[in-house]
C-alpha cells in the first residue's frame, strides 16, 4: 500500500514489507518515510485543520458516522487484514474491527457536544457589568502515534476525537502494523471527510518520529508506546498538548474470599489475550499464604488449555508474537527468572514467534517478569503474608495503568480502590477490561491525560474565555 500525504497517495524513496508473524511472508509493502515526507504532510494538515474548523459539528457528526458505518460494513475483510499483520486470533480481531466502530460512532456523537460555559465573573471582588463565556476550539493539527498491538483499535481512538473536535491528524502506525490505518484512511475519504484532513505517514519512528513530534505546527501528540519512547517524544514536543498511554505491569491480587471459579476462568483470559501483548495484561499475581496453593493449582489446567497456532483458525486460542525477538526476549526474562528460584509450572518454550502461554510460581518482586513490563504471554504469582503486604507490592511499581483485585469483602476492595495508584482499578476481573467510553489512562510512569472519545475530545480542544463589557 501507498502512504497517504498531501490528499493524494504516494510512495516513497525506499520500502519496507510487512510481515504476517504467524508464517513470515509478506503481506504487503509500505513506504519508508522521511523527515521530508513529515514536512510535506505537516504543510497540508494545516490547510486540513483550517477544513475541519469551518465544518459545524452536525457535518462532522456526519462524516464520523458513515465512517463508522464503512468499518461495520467491511468487517471480515478488515479482521482477516488485522490478524495477517499482527498475529491476534481471527476472533479477537473481530472483536477489534467492532469496537472501533463503536469509539468512531462514539466520536461522532461527541462532534455535537463542543460545549462551553457561563463564567459568573461577577463573583470577584469590584466586577460588574461584565458577561463571560467559554468557547472550545480546535487545537489545529494532532499527531496521532500508534502501536502494533491494536493497529485499527487504537488509531480510531486518536483519529475519531481529533476530528471530532475540528483538527486535522496526522497518523504514524507502527512499523510492523501500518496497513490497519492506511485503510481507516480510504475509509475516512469514502465517507468525505476532507482530502487534506488526514495524512498517514508510513516508516520507522526512528526515522520520522522526532520530526514529528518536534514540529512546531503540531499542537497536540498522542501517543501510545512504551514508557521510554514516551519520554522521548515529552522530551522533544515542546511546548504543545500531550497524551500519553504507556506501559504496565499490572498487579492482580486474589484474597482468600474470592470467588475461585470466577478467578479460574478469568485471569488466564486477562493474561494471555494477543499474546499478552497488551499494555494491562495480568502479569503479575498476588495471593496471601491462605489461598496461594490453591490458587496455583487452579491456574495450572487453564493455562495448559489455551491452545497456540495458526490465528486464522476459530480453534486456535492465541497465536504468535509479533516480533521473533520479542519472543526471544519473554524467554531471556523466564529463563533468568527460574534461575533465581522461580518454579515455571505451565509453557516456557518458545518455536520462533509462537511463545507457549507460560505460568510461573515463587515469583518475586524483584525479578524482571515482576517488576518490568514482560508483553508477552507469561504471568508470575507471587505469595506474600496478607493484605497489607498485597497492596504494598501493587504499589512497588514506576507504573500505575490497570490493577485488580478479587475479593467478596467490600471494605477489602474499597481498600484497594483507595490505596493503589493506578488509573484503571478493577473488582472482582483481571486487569485487562476497557470499554471504549470509558476515561482510560495511569497514574505515575504509565502516562498522562485520558482516553476515551468523550475525553480525548477535551484533551484536542482548547478553551477560549471571552468577555463582554457593558
Amino acid at each position: 500500500m501507498q502512504m497517504y500525504i498531501g490528499g493524494a497517495w504516494t510512495n516513497g524513496r525506499d520500502a519496507m514489507d510487512v510481515r504476517n508473524p504467524y508464517d513470515g511472508s509478506v503481506v504487503d509493502t509500505v513506504p519508508r518515510g522521511t523527515a521530508a515526507d513529515v514536512d510535506r504532510a505537516l504543510a497540508s494538515a494545516v490547510r486540513g485543520a483550517r477544513a475541519m474548523a469551518a465544518l459545524t459539528g452536525f457535518e462532522r457528526y456526519e462524516l464520523l458516522h458513515r465512517t463508522a458505518d464503512l468499518i461495520r460494513a467491511n468487517a471480515d475483510d478488515l479482521a482477516t487484514a488485522l490478524t495477517n499483520e499482527e498475529g491476534k486470533i481471527i476472533g479477537e480481531a473481530r472483536i477489534e474491527v467492532d469496537r472501533a466502530a463503536e469509539i468512531v460512532y462514539l466520536s461522532a456523537e461527541e462532534a455535537k457536544r463542543l460545549d462551553g460555559e457561563v463564567i459568573p465573573l461577577d463573583g470577584g471582588p469590584g466586577v460588574s457589568g461584565k458577561f463571560g463565556f467559554t468557547m472550545r476550539v480546535p487545537c489545529g493539527v494532532v499527531a496521532a502515534i500508534s502501536p502494533f498491538n491494536f493497529p485499527l483499535h487504537l488509531v480510531c481512538h486518536k483519529v475519531g476525537p481529533a476530528l471530532a473536535g475540528g483538527n486535522a491528524v496526522v497518523v504514524k502506525p507502527a512499523s510492523d502494523t501500518p496497513l490497519s490505518a492506511l485503510r481507516l484512511v480510504e475509509l475516512l475519504l469514502e465517507a468525505g471527510v476532507p482530502a487534506e484532513a488526514v495524512q498517514c505517514v508510513t516508516g520507522s519512528g526512528g526515522d520520522i518520529g522526532d520530526a514529528l513530534v518536534s514540529d512546531r505546527r503540531v499542537r497536540k501528540v498522542s501517543f501510545t508506546g512504551s514508557r521510554d519512547v514516551g519520554e522521548r517524544i515529552c522530551n522533544h514536543a515542546g511546548i504543545k498538548k500531550v497524551t500519553m498511554e504507556l506501559g504496565s505491569n499490572a498487579p492482580v491480587i486474589v484474597m482468600p474470599d474470592a470467588d475461585m471459579d470466577k478467578v479460574r476462568s478469568v485471569i488466564p483470559q486477562t493474561a494471555y489475550a494477543n499474546a499478552g501483548q497488551v499494555c494491562i495484561s495480568t502479569q503479575r499475581v498476588i495471593a496471601p499464604d491462605p489461598i496461594y496453593d490453591e490458587l496455583v493449582e487452579a491456574l495450572i489446567p487453564e493455562v495448559e488449555a489455551v491452545s497456540t497456532g495458526n490465528p486464522l483458525d476459530p480453534a486456535t486460542g492465541m497465536g504468535p508474537m509479533i516480533r521473533e525477538s520479542d519472543a526471544a526476549r519473554v524467554g531471556a526474562w523466564i529463563d533468568e527468572a527460574v534461575s533465581n528460584g522461580a518454579e515455571l509450572l505451565v509453557g516456557g518454550e518458545r518455536s520462533g514467534q509462537m511463545f507457549q502461554p507460560t505460568l510461573l510460581a515463587n515469583v518475586s518482586p524483584d525479578m524482571r517478569v515482576s517488576c518490568d513490563e514482560l508483553f508477552g504471554p507469561a504471568m508470575g504469582v507471587t505469595r506474600v503474608a496478607d493484605v497489607d503486604e498485597a497492596i504494598a507490592l501493587a504499589n512497588d511499581s514506576i507504573y500505575g495503568l490497570s490493577a485488580a483485585i478479587f475479593t467478596q469483602d467490600i471494605d477489602t476492595a474499597m481498600r484497594f480502590a483507595r490505596s493503589v495508584d493506578s488509573g484503571n482499578i478493577h473488582i472482582n476481573w483481571g486487569s485487562q477490561w476497557r470499554t471504549d467510553l470509558m476515561p482510560y489512562g495511569g497514574l505515575k510512569d504509565s502516562g498522562m491525560g485520558k482516553e476515551g472519545p468523550k475525553y480525548a475530545v477535551q484533551e484536542m480542544t482548547e478553551h477560549k474565555l471571552v468577555v463582554i463589557h457593558e
